[in-house]
């Protein structure tokens, strides 16, 4: 990674190897003082070695300095007048940084020149690629920034392609495009044929490991909207209990969604300060915005369906149901006894408790489209989200109308009627082979 101080080097090598704590990013000139380096391997087999450079700072004098110490009548090829230069007395003073970048260059197969995309082309940049030109290696422009308003892309096209630079990608490091890795390596691998089997193993590794990603990140949803689905609280029907009850349950889902945050930025090694309040917020990787709050589901156009009403009474988002039935005692025993032993299962507590005045606590549909719309739109910012990225995830209002307004998918249904699959309900068994299943199914539907 080689170019002028403050371009993105550092950012274009912390998001290529997916850590954001690889060495320091700021707007501060000269942060990278030292040469740094990462290799990236597939099954053990190193395949790249990046090396993050110093940034150059006044290639102007530099190539001054270098055009002096041509001695009259030698005509050395340019690396051979970058080793001249290395082995001067300046290369140790007052050009130390500047002979660091051009000793690593010499050493590595090519060179990816970093751009700003919106600074204008200088004369100082043009000094600077022809200085890197000398030591030989390969150049490939690397257009940073270019997913922001007023670059001047088509002026640095037009000015490396006077330089004979005609191969360039467009690579922006806060947010890469999809297919941004795939176009870097391929066009590496134009002007590296020989290293071309490697590049394009490191390709196939890294595309199989982001769809491995996104799988994980909709399994992770799923296994959420599952256990808020199967969960359910019992309560003795008097109007004390029934608050405290729906407190704990309210507080219960919020932690089991927290849960799920922190696995997803896990899982695609982000931190938890990478995530802060916005339109749906999070605030050191925690969603700012109440669950339950009927404010917001309005605002998210989540309809409200009648059981968020009937419970509303009682704590927004929760539906209150007395045993979850409507028929009269004499007939619920009469429908226990006739059943057999499937409907004794399903409802025989459920039968019992509104015999002995209880009431049921579960979560409405409108908090479970919520959640969805929630996680999505997580994990949809952090699968396209450079780990250079400074700022704090900030999300819109998801457009997806279908967890808005459709029917909810089946498994969601299902776990309904099966508690002991929900890890919020206490004492359950939750390996069951169904539960996993529907998992799958849902996690598919995600997709």
């Amino acid at each position: 990674m080689v170019g002028h101080t403050n371009v993105g080097k550092t950012s274009l090598l912390r998001t290529l190897t997916r850590d954001t704590g690889f060495g320091e990013v700021s707007h501060r000139p000269s942060t990278t003082r030292h040469v740094e380096g990462a290799r990236l391997s597939v099954d053990g087999e190193p395949l790249l070695e990046l090396y993050d450079t110093p940034g150059l700072e006044d290639a102007i004098a530099l190539l001054e300095h270098i055009e002096r110490l041509d001695r009259p009548g030698e005509r050395l090829d340019g690396p051979a007048r970058i080793a001249h230069f290395l082995d001067s007395a300046e290369a140790r003073q007052r050009f130390e940084q500047e002979a660091k970048v051009l000793r690593q260059l010499l050493g590595s197969a090519a060179g990816l020149y970093v751009i700003d995309a919106r600074e204008p082309v200088l004369a100082k940049y043009r000094d600077e690629l022809e200085v890197l030109a000398a030591c030989g290696r390969p150049l490939l422009p690397v257009l940073n920034f270019v997913a922001r308003a007023g670059t001047r892309e088509d002026a640095w096209r037009a000015a490396l392609a006077r330089l004979g630079l005609h191969a360039m990608v467009r690579f922006d490091t806060v947010a890469p495009p999809q297919d941004g890795e795939r176009r870097l390596y391929e066009s590496l691998a134009l002007l590296l044929e020989s290293a071309r089997p490697q590049l394009e193993r490191l390709i196939r590794a890294h595309e199989a490991q982001a769809a491995e990603r996104l799988d994980s990140g909709n399994r992770l949803i799923a296994e959420l909207l599952i256990d808020v689905a199967a969960c359910r609280r019992r309560v003795e029907a008097r109007a004390e209990p029934e608050q405290e009850a729906i407190r704990e349950l309210h507080e219960a889902v919020r932690q089991r969604e927290q849960r799920c945050v922190e696995a997803l930025l896990r899982l695609y090694a982000f931190r938890p300060e990478d995530a802060a309040a916005a339109d749906l917020p999070l605030s050191g990787g925690r969603w700012g915005d109440d669950l339950f709050n009927p404010e917001t589901l309005r605002l998210l156009g989540v309809k409200i369906g009648g059981g968020l009403a009937a419970g509303a009474a009682a704590g927004a988002g929760v539906d209150l149901l007395v045993g979850g039935l409507t028929l009269g005692a004499a007939t619920l025993i009469g429908a226990l006894a006739g059943g057999g032993a499937q409907t004794a299962r399903h409802y025989g507590s459920r039968i019992m408790g509104k015999l002995r005045g209880e009431r049921e606590l579960t979560v409405d549909d409108a908090v479970l489209r919520l959640l969805a719309l929630r996680q999505r739109q997580l994990l949809q910012a952090l699968a396209s989200r450079g780990h250079a990225a400074q700022q704090a995830i900030r999300l819109d209002n998801p457009q997806d109308r279908s967890w808005r307004e459709d029917r909810l998918p089946e498994p969601l249904h299902k776990a309904r009627a099966h508690p002991e699959w929900s890890t919020l309900n206490p004492g359950r068994r939750r390996e069951q082979a169904e539960r996993q299943e529907q998992i799958q199914v849902l996690a598919a539907e995600l997709g």
